[in-house]
């Protein structure tokens, strides 16, 4: 099989396209004949070795994918060959065989293309997660999405509208991710491009608020917009830490919290599938559920052959896709 493969991280001349041996099913394993993989922010930061979990070289990036069961391993009940499925795993995604245990894998409904399900999966399970589960999200809260146009970002706001929200405001940082956002369906935008996003982004919220601030917000960014959101959530207020996007990790004054009976959590929902897999396998229910109701959609700013999957990773890396970057392997049969 052919399988996208890094022999050193941060060098992205050292990737390729190689044919490899085809995968065998561990007990606890499948075996997916994949057809899309989703290219998201988290894959180029492993490519390039600055996220946490980094696995050896060689390796095959890729955490979002959907396809055919080819294998199964002697553990798995309820599976068989053929059986379309979508999963969120650490690597190995970006290849035409990919593997996934139980807890990381998910039947897909019959009439939900593989290419969405793809997008379906990681992106919106952690930003289900992080409304509902970590952010004790209830209908009416008026939430808060920092860097949105984002896969996480624009996954959180399709769900904070489809659950009930009654305020949903996205930040953005060009003019085609404020549009972005608004076809997402954003009630609001705020752009954090300038050089005061401490003093903007708390006027802004205060003034769409009516001086109350906001219930609850999502943070994939971290760096400043993180205090930043911080002044702007209302009393009792929740954030919930998603990621560093923006590459620094920021501190908290914890007075603060206290004053306003803040509670700042965090989220790393690849640690559910070990620890509470019945409930990510939930909420892929809920949100297929929301998806056949027409309530969320992936935005799908482009398409790739897999032979241009360096080129999807480029894209992504520098934020020029508005939306998500997806491959498109075997036949195209979907």
């Amino acid at each position: 099989m052919l399988s996208y493969r890094i022999h050193e991280t941060g060098n992205t001349g050292s990737a390729k396209i190689e044919d490899v041996a085809g995968l065998l099913p561990e007990d606890d394993e499948i075996i997916v004949d994949v057809a899309a993989a989703a290219v998201g922010f988290v894959d180029t930061l492993v490519v390039s070795g600055r996220y946490q979990n980094i696995p050896p070289t060689p390796f095959t990036p890729g955490m979002e994918f959907s396809g055919w069961i080819s294998a199964v391993g002697s553990k798995i009940a309820g599976y068989n060959p053929g059986d379309r499925v979508t999963a969120y795993v650490l690597n190995g995604a970006f290849a035409q065989q990919a593997k996934a245990r139980v807890g990381e894998f998910y039947p897909v409904p019959a009439d939900v293309p593989l290419d969405q399900a793809a997008l379906l999966c990681g992106a919106y399970l952690t930003g289900y997660f992080a409304l509902v589960e970590r952010g004790q999200f209830k209908a009416g809260d008026t939430v808060l999405v920092g860097g949105a146009s984002g896969a996480v970002g624009l996954a959180t706001v399709q769900i904070a509208k489809a659950l009930g929200a009654g305020l949903v405001i996205g930040t953005y940082r060009s003019p085609e991710d404020g549009e972005a956002l608004h076809a997402a369906g954003t009630d609001a935008e705020i752009d954090v491009s300038g050089s005061d996003v401490r003093e903007a982004l708390r006027s802004t919220v205060l003034e769409l608020t009516d001086g109350k601030g906001v219930d609850l917000v999502i943070d994939p960014i971290g760096g400043e917009f993180l205090n930043a959101a911080l002044r702007s959530i209302a009393w009792s207020g929740r954030l919930v830490v998603v990621g560093f996007a923006a590459g620094d990790i920021p501190t908290i004054k914890v007075n603060y919290l206290l004053l306003k009976n803040i509670a700042v959590v965090g989220l790393d929902v690849s640690q559910y599938r070990k620890r509470a897999a019945e409930r990510l396998a939930l909420a892929q229910g809920e949100i297929f559920e929301l998806w056949r109701k027409g309530l969320v959609r992936p935005r799908v700013a482009r398409q790739f052959a897999f032979e241009h999957i360096g080129e999807a990773l480029d894209l992504v890396a520098k934020g020029q896709t508005h939306g998500r970057a997806v491959i498109i392997l075997g036949d195209g049969k979907l």
